[in-house]
């Protein structure tokens, strides 16, 4: 062979591709990298289940802190219906997890609504029907001799539109309305079961509903503090609090808030910290595994980095840490709703399930990529030669 020959031939050669095959580039990172899992199942199947294990507590604690919030807002719309104001007594309110509805803990503040203004004091209580709680108001629209029940609750009583019921003695007549977890019963009959605790619920004059101003004009006129913010709870020592619904501030309406006040009490709780410890626990699981795998296959990737494929190595590895991750985020949020379903299904909805698996799918990414680069990338800072050096 010629001098010249020699000095022009090419001191490497990178391909440009890794080769398709029958398929496209995907199809083949695809390809090569079941068939990795397949010469090494007892390692994926123990990552998958480690993984699964951390999504599972991450999925269970969002579900059931989206449940939470689902309950929160349907409880404070259940009680406010169109009210503007809400004047709660100074020994507050309360969430009845049995009644699932909201309970006063108090009797009602005693004030006059200003002329123009409309009021309606509503007594509410707990009372017992066939083994159920039943969360008790009063209303002077309901006719003698009738109850109106919310359609979840009729549904978890078993009783129809017509029907008769028996309540505190009295025989009353079941009609359906609405759709919350309360029953409402003439102001008598509430009187003699749950006695004067309550609340208002205040409406602003005609034109004025949309007002900032409502809450402040109102309790100037009866004395009373008031907050658009439902996390803030009345003076014990004082008369009551004003909950506004119409003002305040930010793009969250106050049963958005009330919503996420609920949802806060589960995420900031034990087990939101082990549902982060879990998560991270999942992390360190998934770096662990594929920084095993890289160990194991060094050799393998010397050679390939050695012929030109250093990039694609990082390729099939992403490829397949996000095949462990797919497999993995299935086993555990379906594992989490089965869970929560079976310890607490008064709590569990599809819809509760789906937004907490949707939370969760959002780490997924992030987790998955450096769960790759972090032990691909150590490979690739050594030299070809050094990878195929036996250990």
């Amino acid at each position: 062979m010629e001098a010249s020959q020699v000095n022009n031939a090419p001191t490497s050669i990178r391909s440009p591709q890794i080769p398709t095959g029958t398929g496209n580039t995907f199809a083949c990172l695809v390809r090569f990298a079941l068939a990795n899992i397949r010469r090494r199942p007892e390692r994926f199947i123990l990552s998958v289940l480690g993984i699964a294990l951390a999504i599972a507590c991450v999925t269970i604690v969002r579900t059931i802190s989206t449940s939470f919030a689902i309950t929160g807002e349907d409880s404070v719309i259940d009680v406010l219906g169109d009210a503007q104001l809400w004047v709660v007594p100074a020994a507050g309110v309360h969430y009845d997890p049995g009644a699932q509805a909201l309970i006063a803990d108090g009797p009602a503040p005693a004030i006059a609504p200003p002329d123009g203004w409309t009021g309606a004091r509503v007594l509410s209580g707990v009372v017992e029907l066939d083994g159920q709680s039943v969360s008790l108001r009063s209303s002077d629209q309901i006719a003698s001799g009738e109850a109106a029940l919310g359609a979840q609750l009729a549904a978890r009583l078993g009783v129809r539109q017509g029907e008769s019921i028996t309540v505190g003695g009295q025989g009353l007549r079941v009609g359906i309305v609405g759709d919350g977890q309360s029953m409402a019963v003439p102001t008598a009959v509430a009187r003699s079961l749950v006695g004067d605790n309550g609340w208002w619920l205040v409406y602003a004059p005609s034109g004025a509903e949309q007002r900032r101003d409502l809450a402040q004009t109102l309790g100037g006129a009866v004395g009373l503090p008031s907050t658009p913010d439902p996390s803030v709870t009345p003076d014990p020592k004082g008369d009551g609090l004003i909950y506004d619904t119409v003002g305040g501030s930010g793009p969250l309406t106050f049963e958005q808030k009330f919503s996420a006040l609920f949802s806060g009490k589960v995420t900031s709780s034990a087990l939101g910290l082990i549902s982060t410890v879990g998560l991270g626990l999942g992390f360190v699981i998934a770096v662990s595994s594929f920084l095993a795998a890289v160990t194991e296959r060094r050799r393998e990737f010397g050679i390939m980095s050695s012929i030109g494929l250093a990039d694609e190595v990082l390729y099939f590895f992403l490829v397949e840490s996000a095949i462990v991750f797919l497999v993995a985020y299935i086993v555990g949020v379906v594992a989490a709703g089965a869970a929560v379903a079976l310890v607490i299904p008064s709590l569990t909805t599809v819809t509760a399930w789906a937004q907490g698996a949707a939370v969760t799918a959002m780490f997924l990414p992030a987790m998955a990529i450096v769960g790759a680069l972090v032990p691909v990338h150590r490979l690739l800072q050594q030299r070809p030669v050094s990878l195929l050096e036996e250990r």
